[in-house]
């Protein structure tokens, strides 16, 4: 099969793609590895914590409210909910831009690249669902309404993963895994607008498009004074909390308001990085190093009690539920769906990648962290049993996902550094590596 990409058919799943989306993806990806060695080491010191002599300390730290009611919202909320409602909108703000920049400028625009993605999401959401409510239909007591727990992969972790057993993997298959994660996040954060929102408040709602509108227009007309769009993004935030629908919503919103393209009129994809761009390299970092840490550092603190405990947790349909959705459903639904649109399509694998590595990206995807243990906090209530038991099984079952995702990706590593150092010895040096010439 050729090497220029111009050349390859159509039918082709994990073609690769230009040399200009390659390395946006890769710079990508060594931000979110930081974020998610940032977000391991939250996670550790929470677990320590949490499960010290000191515990109490760590529980009245995430219980401790600050705000107020006294402006007519309700913002009187504890740390672990400013953390979970707050930080998280910042987090799917990101998420909103990359998504859009995906599908406006990026290598995806294509609807035949995109559909691999989109399918292997959905798929990646629709095994684990139905493998949580397997376990859990018997139980009764509303135990299913946990049913999205298992079906969201956390990027950052996923990365931070990546990058220490596979740094050779195709670039398509780097690509393939942050793509699958946005489309992932947006699914997950669909379902928590639909399926998790309670109490809603129409006219809150309506207030909210009121400042949305105003973001909306000023960064239509590129304007970056942040004394005038975070008032206007914190204010849609606020009606957004104070309708019933989950605050990170309104994140996810205002990054779908943002033009990608410098000028729209001047020739497409071309023309130049918009503000989605330019907040991206501002806000990415924020997200990546503070707001997702600091919520998994009140959100992973769980006490185990010992192996006693541990087993007790783990024998909950529940968390039973979550552990094998996560490393089962993940790996069938993903690498399923992708293996039937092949089958569908008749299309072919690229002569670069091989069906073992789809299987290891698919097993890594089974990494659920972030949008997991939200869910779980909005299905059973935070610092209830059954989320003390959510949150032992997403990190179980996260565990599981990265240690077979390494015995797989680690042997292809070899296979692809090998390859790697034939291409860099053929190499001129020119700054684009040849096979995108």
């Amino acid at each position: 099969m050729p090497d220029n990409n111009s050349q390859q058919p159509r039918n082709t799943l994990f073609a690769r793609g230009s040399w200009s989306e390659t390395a946006r993806i890769s710079d990508i990806l060594r931000k979110e590895t930081v974020g998610g060695a940032l977000l391991l080491v939250a996670t550790v010191i929470a677990l320590v914590w949490a499960n010290s002599p000191w515990s109490d300390s760590y529980s009245d730290l995430g219980a401790l409210h600050v705000g107020t009611d006294a402006l007519g919202v309700h913002l009187d909320l504890s740390l672990a909910t400013w953390a979970a409602d707050g930080l998280l909108a910042i987090f799917f703000f990101v998420v909103g831009l990359e998504l859009k920049r995906e599908f406006v400028a990026g290598d995806l625009r294509d609807p035949a690249r995109a559909a691999l993605p989109i399918a292997a999401a959905v798929g990646g959401m629709i095994v684990p669902a139905v493998i949580f409510v397997a376990f859990t239909a018997h139980v009764g007591d509303g135990a299913m309404k946990g049913w999205a727990i298992p079906t969201a992969t956390d990027i950052a972790f996923a990365v931070a993963v990546l990058a220490v057993i596979s740094t050779h993997l195709p670039a398509a298959l780097r690509t393939f895994l942050l793509t699958l994660a946005v489309v992932d996040d947006l699914l997950a954060i669909s379902v928590i607008a639909f399926f998790y929102s309670e109490d809603l408040k129409p006219s809150a709602l309506l207030i909210a498009l009121i400042p949305l509108a105003l973001f909306a227009f000023c960064v239509q007309r590129r304007i970056r004074s942040w004394w005038i769009l975070i008032p206007l993004a914190v204010l849609t935030w606020v009606f957004v909390h104070e309708s019933g629908i989950h605050a990170t919503v309104a994140g996810v919103v205002l990054g779908f308001t943002v033009p990608v393209l410098r000028s729209q009129a001047a020739g497409g994809p071309d023309a130049g990085p918009g503000l989605a761009e330019h907040f991206e390299h501002r806000i990415r970092p924020i997200s990546a190093g503070v707001a997702i840490p600091i919520f998994a550092f009140f959100a992973a603190g769980v006490t185990i009690g010992g192996l006693g405990g541990l087993t007790d947790a783990l024998t909950d349909p529940i968390a039973l539920g979550i552990v094998c959705g996560l490393v089962v459903g993940k790996t069938v639904g993903i690498f399923g769906t992708t293996r039937l649109l092949s089958s569908v399509s008749r299309a072919s694998l690229d002569a670069s990648v091989k069906w073992i590595d789809v299987a290891g990206i698919s097993m890594l995807a089974g990494i659920g962290f972030t949008v997991s243990l939200l869910i779980g906090d909005l299905a059973y209530g935070l610092g209830s049993e059954r989320d003390e038991h959510v949150k032992i099984g997403v990190l179980v079952g996260s565990l599981l996902a990265a240690l077979l995702a390494s015995m797989v990706l680690r042997a292809r590593n070899r296979h692809y550094r090998a390859i790697r150092e034939q291409e860099e010895r053929d190499d001129d040096h020119d700054g684009i590596p040849d096979i995108y010439q």
